[in-house]
């Protein structure tokens, strides 16, 4: 009876072996030594990743996970720095951003002879140019709010020049543009907007909302090989800011089919969500068509297709934004106290509910509170309509809403989406004076969407943004002060988020948006290798030294697509 044993015994003997012998999975890339911002409340931190292919394959101890390097793994000593997940944008306009790389940038102008000084600087190194375009002029830097055309017809009264604001939401023309877009004295336009008058009836020179195609629809098109180009270039622009996904937040065809060019050809180094632009003019061969678009682009890893975009209203800073009391700046019985929907109210309900039927998620551009409530009262409609689903609808922008309505979001699962940026003191003086003191604490609430459960998610509107840098976010979100620290103690500073809170929306809250949020945005063994390391510790630092970080590596889909080795050493 005891050699049975004996063999048995040599058998388990052997399987240990073979167990102990088992390879380690081999990694591609390690970084160790560093400061790892899981996501996850335990551990919350780490110090080392493994990635193989583009997933992260272990996180834990610089001593642990370095047992899986091979003969051809490179390990990156991070001596300390921090890692997250990578940024997701998740409310951009990337092909016109990637475009105003090559244009007039008027973003860090702090007046009016700053700006002109640009214009002209860029007019004569472009001869060539036909039009001189640009954007990112500041409502502030103008007597009255709104720029003329003065300046602009001593720089050039041969080219047109088309300058729109940092918003996006006005544009700045000269004469020679007004002309040949037939715009004078007796020009009418009744859609949403206007065209600037002074007081003898002659346009200025400044156009709000729908106002501006009528100059900017004759604007010299970009090529198709001319817009790849910019999409290259703004996704290098993307890389070095560590932003490995975006969420478009306008768009057609057309767009789409440029970064289906640019995944085929194997060149998409960003994750990429398409929001298809609607109005009030879309049909139900429009949305068939955009039903069959999502449908053949599927769920892949890099390209999406299952958004849609309304615009509602405009800006408080034009008075295009529809209040729930008149504006503060200007007299009560005026028209532009009490603005106008971008669409009618009945078209744009009954389009949400058809495009929720058909199983999209809408984004809805909503700035003035008043807005904002009809945007939830039309995704609410829709649910009592077509039954609730998990849609992850969202309102974009929210710069003003009443605490009334904050509860609602949480209570209907729409997500806020909103640009930290856009909060910054030091392009909000008109904006203040629009809303007036009584409103100011309602200004940009995301403390108050995160304390009534809201999924608050993180982007810049670039290039609507005057800077699209997620740092400058970041900054703005846990100090709401400019970078000189004004004002001292932040602008409504009850509205101020912690380091972590921004960081989530700005990576788990984009994921989850995308309804990725078990594939990315956190540093998880499982999840897609996208990963960004900083100079600083962010959960350390002063902070108002929250700007001065700098992004040292970008990995995308488990490559290094961004390394600055200066920062490196």
């Amino acid at each position: 009876m005891r050699i049975p044993y004996l063999c048995i015994a040599l058998l388990f003997s052997h399987l240990l072996v073979v167990a102990q012998s088992k390879p380690i999975a081999t990694a591609d890339l390690i970084l160790i030594n560093g400061i790892v911002w899981t996501g996850n409340e335990d551990p919350a931190f780490t110090d080392a990743v493994a990635i193989k292919g583009n997933r992260i394959l272990q996180t834990g101890t610089s001593s642990v996970v370095k047992k899986m390097a091979g003969k051809a793994t490179r390990i990156i000593d991070l001596k300390g720095r921090l890692v997250t997940a990578g940024i997701n944008d998740a409310h951009v306009h990337f092909l016109s951003g990637s475009l105003s790389l090559s244009a007039i940038d008027l973003n860090e102008c702090k007046t009016e002879q700053e700006a002109l000084n640009i214009v002209a600087a860029f007019a004569k190194k472009h001869p060539e140019n036909k039009w001189l375009t640009g954007l990112g002029w500041q409502y502030s830097i103008f007597p009255g709010s709104m720029p003329t055309k003065k300046g602009l017809d001593k720089i050039s009264s041969t080219r047109p020049i088309y300058i729109r604001a940092y918003d996006g939401h006005s544009a700045w023309v000269n004469s020679k543009a007004l002309e040949l877009a037939g715009i004078n004295k007796n020009t009418k336009f009744d859609g949403f907007g206007e065209i600037v008058r002074d007081a003898n009836g002659e346009p200025t020179g400044a156009l709000i909302e729908g106002a501006k195609y009528l100059v900017g629809k004759l604007l010299p098109e970009p090529t198709r090989e001319e817009e790849l180009a910019a999409l290259r270039q703004g996704m290098q622009y993307a890389a070095e800011h560590g932003m490995t996904t975006i969420q478009n937040a306008s768009g057609d065809m057309e767009e789409l089919s440029l970064y289906e060019t640019l995944l085929k050809n194997k060149e998409l180094s960003i994750r990429y969500g398409a929001a298809f632009s609607v109005d009030e003019h879309t049909t139900d061969a429009d949305i068939q068509t955009f039903v069959a678009a999502r449908n053949r682009i599927g769920k892949s890893p890099q390209l999406r297709a299952g958004s849609i975009k309304f615009m509602l209203d405009g800006v408080i800073e034009s008075h295009t934004a529809p209040m729930l009391e008149p504006y503060s700046d200007v007299p009560t019985d005026s028209k532009l106290a009490n603005s106008d929907f971008a669409i009618p109210l009945e078209r744009y309900r009954s389009l949400v509910t058809k495009l929720d039927k058909a199983g999209f998620q809408i984004y809805t551009h909503a700035i003035g509170d008043r807005s904002v409530r009809e945007v939830l009262n039309a995704y609410e409609n829709a649910q009592q309509i077509n039954g609730v689903r998990d849609s992850r609808h969202r309102i974009e922008h929210i710069e003003q809403s009443s605490p009334d309505d904050l509860p609602r979001f949480a209570k209907l699962g729409v997500m806020a989406s909103m640009e930290p940026i856009h909060a910054d003191p030091g392009s909000v003086e008109v904006w203040s004076k629009a809303v007036g003191e009584k409103r100011l604490p309602h200004a940009f609430v995301w403390a108050s969407m995160l304390k009534n459960k809201a999924h608050l998610v993180y982007s810049s509107d670039w290039p609507a943004c005057s800077n699209p840098d997620p740092i400058r976010g970041l900054h703005n979100a846990v100090n709401r002060r400019t970078i000189d620290g004004l004002p001292e103690n932040g602008w409504v500073p009850e509205q101020k988020i912690s380091i972590k809170d921004a960081l989530i929306a700005y990576t788990q809250g984009g994921a989850y948006s995308s309804f990725d949020e078990n594939e990315k945005g956190k540093i998880m063994p499982g999840y897609l290798a996208d990963i960004v390391v900083y100079s600083q510790n962010l959960f350390e630092i002063a902070p108002m030294d929250t700007y001065k970080t700098k992004v040292v590596l970008t990995i995308f889909d488990g490559k290094i697509i961004y390394e600055n080795k200066g920062l490196m050493k």
